[in-house]
């Protein structure tokens, strides 16, 4: 499963059991501590064995402001869930996620209901294909 957190909102991706193909899940609305027990119902529902988590890198690879609140993110959600966080450089993956969504024909206003879902399953397609 991976996470792409945002202040508005958080996309969630899942990967298959074999673990090739990522696939966008849902976004959630980043509001409060429900978010929480949002993502690990969703963890537990899917009998997720990792969590991967979009760590927003600068162009030199250094982090930032925004990293450190992603880090504050996921220990908070490391003590309420048992399965094993990761962080992946995230870096390009909303680039990414938007061609995607220009290519599928989704106008702005559609993109950003899904475009972090599809940033999600972009850091988790990336990944995975750093696992072959």
């Amino acid at each position: 499963m991976s996470i792409d957190y945002g202040k508005i909102r958080i996309g969630i991706a899942m990967s298959d059991p074999l673990k090739i193909i990522a696939r966008p899940l849902e976004v959630i609305d980043n509001s409060g501590e429900a978010i929480f027990d949002r993502i690990v119902r969703i963890s537990q529902e899917n009998q997720v064995e990792k969590i991967i988590i979009g760590l927003p890198l600068n162009l030199k690879g250094e982090e930032t402001l925004r990293s450190m609140e992603v880090r504050e993110f996921a220990a908070e959600l490391q003590e309420r869930i048992t399965v094993a966080i990761e962080f992946w450089d995230e870096r390009y993956s909303s680039i990414e996620a938007d061609e995607v969504l220009k290519e599928l024909g989704y106008s702005i206003e559609q993109s950003r209901k899904v475009i972090d879902k599809i940033a999600a399953a972009v850091i988790l397609k990336n990944y995975l294909e750093s696992l072959k």
